[in-house]
């Protein structure tokens, strides 16, 4: 398993808006750490800091060793607050993360085999709906990624949640049912002049005539 990325932090003693502005004119971001029962505790990052994680890609789908004064905080980012008008970070949340235990997370799609699809290859487009999916996952081993094979795939076709084999401890947890993940589409032009419509009646005639 993949070492965790540590992430220093210092205790805060002040709370409430006033505390945290004053962070912000420090160069720090305000944050807290919450949940497993146990008291919250308030924090600061190091602007910087915070900058880099957030943007370096899948900040809310790893867990982090937050070192606070070096005491080590098993954590996965639940929530951060960008400033509308800079784009900057100014708040983050963070879930302590109990062993053994199992976290909602947004994992990426990949798509492959895009060259093996007969849809695709005829100049069909694949429209993809979801480029996450909201999983339950085991906090000691979260998924970088899952994969849909496009191998055989039609115009027409359709990818549900369903079609695809998640990883082992990881169950789908989004509210809607059978989640659609992407479909390919028949290329506009070919929409347009019928073209697609004559040539599947044709291969069905030619099907029926054998």
């Amino acid at each position: 398993m993949a070492q965790n990325k540590v992430l220093k932090a210092h205790a805060r003693n002040g709370v409430g808006k006033g505390a945290a502005r004053e962070a912000r004119r420090q160069g720090l971001v305000p944050a807290v750490i919450y949940g497993d029962k146990k008291p919250p505790v308030a924090v600061s990052v190091a602007y910087k800091d915070a900058l880099k994680f957030i943007y370096a890609g899948g900040f809310k789908s790893h867990i982090l060793d937050l070192d606070v004064d070096g005491t080590i905080h098993q954590v996965i980012p639940r929530d951060y607050q960008l400033d509308v008008v800079m784009d900057q970070p100014i708040h983050i949340d963070f879930l302590r993360v109990a062993k053994g235990s199992k976290i909602n997370v947004q994992v990426p799609v990949h798509f492959e085999n895009e060259d093996a699809s007969p849809g695709l290859k005829r100049g069909g487009t694949l429209n993809i709906l979801h480029h996450t999916l909201d999983l339950t996952v085991p906090s000691d081993n979260i998924p970088e990624f899952v994969t849909v094979d496009l191998t055989g795939l039609e115009i027409g076709d359709t990818v549900h949640i369903s079609n695809i084999k998640l990883p082992k401890g990881t169950a789908d947890h989004s509210h809607e049912e059978d989640v659609t993940i992407a479909t390919v589409v028949a290329p506009s032009a070919l929409k347009a002049s019928g073209s697609l419509d004559d040539e599947e009646t044709t291969e069905e005639g030619e099907a029926s005539a054998e």
